[in-house]
């Protein structure tokens, strides 16, 4: 007796590069209901992200009209993107695509990011984070969650007890680094729920689901003011989304706490800073990479005298 024919496959797919992989992940993510998977064409450089949807599920046009608008957007405020494609796919052909182009990652002696099928294995005292790609936004590859990574390694001091805020967990790779590396409590949360959904399934595959429980929540909706008070914030959003956020995210840090941010273009990056200077931070560490610049505030020492 022959299997029941699987329905039929389709991918929306926009090509990028490198750099932009990220923020259109989340996009189309964000508008399709739907995980992105992105895979990047080691000869010439281009990446692709896509979204696989069945027959019955598949973007009414005033939806797409709304992604052709944001991807627009993207593009005239500097990112490298292409046009979205809708086109039918055979389901082989892609389930298996993205694995060679996610190898390990280390930050550090301290960090170890591995896909499942990975055999790599950790350096002694190293904390080891199992993600695959394909599932959620976020897999430590792009510059500017490979940054957020940096400076949970840098920022943590193994003698003190440090919290951490993870806002737009996405796959739950900060999250769930922040407590293989000792962090603790560990908060994270995301606007879209098949984000919290696979997050929670990573940090049960991590063996921390008892130390990061991810939940949905929209950072443009936090109250201004909060009694909580955390060490280490990283916020990989985009610039919009932090100016917006502000001072919702600067009354959570604490006095001699850390906010990262990224997942901002360069041209956009000063409007961040300045928004954050003006909020009583400095800036303390920032990386540029190709398209992209991420950053790192604490709050501003007093003057002796003052």
């Amino acid at each position: 007796m022959k299997p029941p024919a699987q329905p039929a496959l389709w991918e929306l797919s926009v090509c990028t590069v490198p750099a932009g992989e990220e923020p259109i992940a989340a996009l189309l993510g964000a508008a399709l209901g739907q995980p992105a998977v992105c895979s990047t064409n080691l000869l010439t450089g281009r990446s692709r992200v896509g979204v696989y949807l069945e027959a019955t599920k598949l973007p009414a046009p005033a939806v797409l009209r709304a992604i052709r608008a944001r991807l627009l957007g993207l593009a005239q405020a500097g990112a490298t993107v292409g046009p979205p494609r809708l086109t039918q796919v055979r389901r082989e052909d892609w389930a298996e695509s993205w694995k060679r182009h996610f190898p390990p990652l280390e930050i550090g002696r301290a960090l170890l990011v591995r896909p499942s099928w990975s055999r790599r294995r950790g350096r002694a005292g190293q904390a080891v984070v199992t993600l695959d790609p394909g599932l959620s936004f976020g897999t430590g590859q792009h510059a500017t969650t490979a940054f957020c990574l940096g400076q949970l390694v840098a920022f943590r001091r193994a003698s003190e007890a440090q919290s951490c805020l993870d806002v737009g967990t996405g796959s739950g790779i900060l999250a769930l680094a922040a407590a293989k590396l000792g962090y603790a409590p560990v908060k994270a949360f995301d606007f879209d729920p098949a984000a919290v959904r696979v997050a929670r399934a990573n940090a049960a595959a991590n063996g921390v689901a008892g130390q990061v429980r991810p939940r949905r929540a929209d950072v443009l909706k936090l109250p201004r003011v909060s009694r909580e008070r955390f060490d280490l914030i990283c916020a990989n959003l985009l610039a919009d989304l932090l100016v917006q956020a502000r001072d919702p995210l600067v009354n959570r840090l604490a006095p001699t706490g850390r906010l990262v941010v990224a997942g901002i273009l360069r041209g956009e990056f000063g409007e961040v800073q300045s928004a954050f200077e003006a909020a009583g931070l400095r800036l303390v560490a920032s990386r540029a990479e190709k398209e992209w610049r991420s950053g790192a505030f604490e709050r501003k020492r007093q003057t002796a005298g003052r």
